[in-house]
């Protein structure tokens, strides 16, 4: 595929061929940047922008009065509108909670830990790290006391802001985490008991309001900050192993929100001081985290969500976001609702819908944008969709895992928003691809690669993936670039096994579209052979099988004693209640999924939706287990974005895995 040929990509770097020696470095192809902005290596420099604390105080000079971080008030235990704190209401509580972290001795290269559910005084937090050159240390939310404890040791946190309800789980640290731990600050109060157990173990405890007081009337003078400092570990959930300390640097940050802007300025969709955003995602977590950078840089709002995912619609409801970012998980909850009102709206809804989405539908093929291929169905018929989103929502961006072709299509189809996809990973510091807008030939890739970001191909000989192919070039995603972390805290070897001559190595394998834009198809190490010798590639048997109808999510297992597959599938509620119905099967959800009918009826789909995508004999499912509860992080089998984690799905499913090879035998 030659260059010329990618309208969206500039060519920087040759391709080479792989080393002669055994064990040498595998085949490359060529390195591409972004076509906009000339493929330029970094961001022009801005004067006075050296740090993210930077980022924060020119918005503050900018538009100080702007509405920056709201949450909801409550009003006789109901929750009511939202209420705001404008930048310099936020700055100047950023800078009493700075001094009072200076007054406790620590200071610039000092870490301090941030533990809980996104809310303003989190943001507050980080920017007081940020203003003093402290590292900021984010505890997921959704991790449990031992990773909680690992990461309090491992990065030697000092101090740790931490939400109210998860003191409990900071407690079960100690003594451990108490070695460097020596302050606690609660977002909101403490209670008698908390206070005397802390205190106890030789550390001291705040509410957020005696801390505020605890810096007095004593001015620190800021530390200078240079680009290349450290501003944040960024811990994450490996589906393997202790979590690995991600380095991220001032730098790394400043270039991502720049690229950012490059990208949604070449789109016309710049971000403006009036948009508003839903932060639920975790702020622990490095999509959440450049994007609220990216929001506060550009001087718009923040709204925070009550942290229930029960309420969550209602929260939109009242915020009437412009942007909406999301994970395929949620996406996908959101299209398997819209599915379920379209199918039990009555035959003339219906068909309306169905003659409205195909219509649109056609025309965003042929190339109209979104908000002219079908004006009038959009008043009809998907304005409704829109409304159940707050009816302002302009932007859908999908990041942290692969969103299914169907579920992106119909959501570009029936929101009324552009919906894009992008990737990156914590080490990239998030996007390093977004799809282009209103572009349909891009549905189900991820894009081209963001400004400053700089991309080739190695080829996987082992998964027979050749880089280097004129066809369809295949491989493992390499980046290179400004905005690539600065290496695993303490964990040099770890740094060297995936950063080799300056590009990251991020066992994802991609492919290359004619347009530019990039194709995931497979995960380097998410593969294994079958005892007859056939190598598995079960990523991509998973994106296929969760296109089956009734399947929610899907794990599927092999090993090499083994001569065929099988899974575990969390079947969708609604789809598996309506062929009960229609079958004369009777009980509740748990009951249904136990019922070797309706085991039969989710393997039919499994396999005919297999066959139809061409699967090989051997990449069928042969049995499967219908879970009636979704994979989740309680069990600790997926990691806070959702991924898999198969040795731990493995241990809590061993038992059925060991009956259902059984049963075939």
């Amino acid at each position: 595929m030659a260059a010329s040929t990618m309208k969206h990509l500039v060519q920087v770097g040759e391709a080479r061929e792989a080393a002669a020696e055994d064990g040498g470095a595998p085949s490359a192809g060529p390195a591409y940047r972004c076509a906009y902005g000339g493929g330029a290596a970094s961001p022009p420099a801005v004067p006075g922008l050296e740090c993210c604390w930077d980022i924060f105080r020119m918005t503050v000079e900018r538009c100080p009065d702007n509405k920056m971080l709201g949450r909801r008030e409550f009003v006789d235990g109901k929750a009511g509108k939202y209420t705001w704190i404008t930048y310099k209401e936020a700055y100047d509580t950023v800078i009493k909670v700075g001094a009072s972290i200076r007054s406790l001795g620590v200071g610039k290269g000092g870490r301090c830990g941030i533990y809980g559910a996104n809310c303003p005084e989190w943001v507050i937090s980080m920017q007081a790290c940020n203003a003093h050159g402290i590292y900021c240390v984010p505890l997921y939310d959704t991790l449990g006391a031992g990773a909680v404890e690992f990461i309090l040791c491992h990065a030697e946190v000092e101090i740790a802001f931490i939400e109210e309800k998860k003191i409990g789980e900071v407690l079960k640290t100690f003594p451990n985490a108490t070695k460097y731990l020596k302050t606690i600050v609660s977002f909101g109060k403490v209670n008698p008991e908390q206070k005397e157990k802390v205190e106890q173990n030789g550390v001291s405890i705040y509410s957020w309001e005696e801390f505020l007081q605890l810096g007095g009337e004593e001015k620190y003078e800021l530390p200078t900050k240079q680009k290349d400092d450290i501003c944040t570990i960024m811990y994450t959930s490996g589906t393997t192993g202790d979590p690995k300390g991600v380095l991220i640097s001032n730098r790394s940050i400043i270039t991502i929100i720049s690229a950012v802007d490059g990208f949604l300025a070449n789109s016309k969709e710049q971000l403006r001081e009036d948009d508003v955003y839903i932060s639920y995602l975790p702020l622990a977590h490095i999509f959440d985290r450049v994007l609220e950078e990216v929001f506060i840089h550009h001087g718009a709002s923040i709204g925070f969500w009550r942290g229930d995912v029960k309420l969550l619609v209602e929260d939109i409801g009242e915020l009437k976001p412009t942007i909406f970012c999301a994970v395929p998980r949620v996406l996908d909850r959101i299209y398997g609702g819209l599915q379920d009102k379209v199918s039990t709206g009555g035959f003339l809804k219906k068909t309306l819908f169905n003659v409205a989405y195909k219509y649109k539908q056609g025309n965003m093929v042929k190339g109209s944008k979104h908000e002219e291929a079908a004006a009038m169905f959009d008043k009809l018929v998907f304005t409704k969709v829109k409304r159940g989103l707050g009816g302002r929502v302009r932007l859908i961006l999908s990041g942290a895992a692969p969103l299914s072709n169907h579920v992106e299509e119909y959501l570009r189809v029936v929101t009324c928003s552009l919906v894009l996809q992008g990737y990156g990973l914590t080490e990239t510091c998030a996007g390093s691809f977004v799809s282009l807008p209103n572009n349909m030939s891009m549905l189900g890739t991820v894009g081209p690669p963001v400004p400053y970001v700089e991309v080739h191909l190695e080829s996987v000989p082992e998964m027979g993936y050749d880089a280097l192919s004129k066809e369809s070039p295949r491989g493992e995603i390499c980046i290179r670039g400004d905005t690539l972390f600065s290496g695993y805290h303490k964990r040099e070897d770890l740094t060297k096994e995936v950063l080799v001559d300056g590009w990251f190595h991020t066992g994802d394998i991609g492919e290359w579209q004619s347009d530019g834009s990039m194709k995931i198809i497979d995960r380097k190490k998410n593969i294994f052979k079958l005892s007859q010798g056939e190598y598995v590639a079960v990523e991509n048997l998973e994106n296929i099988f969760g296109q089956a109808p009734g399947v929610d999510s899907i794990w599927v297992y092999g090993n090499s004693f083994e001569s065929c597959l099988v899974a575990v599938v969390n079947p969708n509620k609604q789809a598996l209640e309506r062929w009960a119905e229609s079958n004369g099967v009777t009980g509740d959800f748990a009951t249904m999924c136990e019922d070797p009918k309706a085991k039969e009826f989710i393997l039919g789909e499994l396999t005919k939706t297999g066959k139809e995508k061409k699967l090989k004999g051997f990449e069928l499912i042969r049995a499967v287990h219908l879970e009636p509860v979704p994979f989740d992080m309680d069990r600790d089998l997926i990691t806070p974005t959702y991924k898999k984690k198969r040795p731990q799905l493995l241990k809590y499913y061993q038992n059925v895995i060991d009956s259902m090879y059984k049963n075939m035998k």
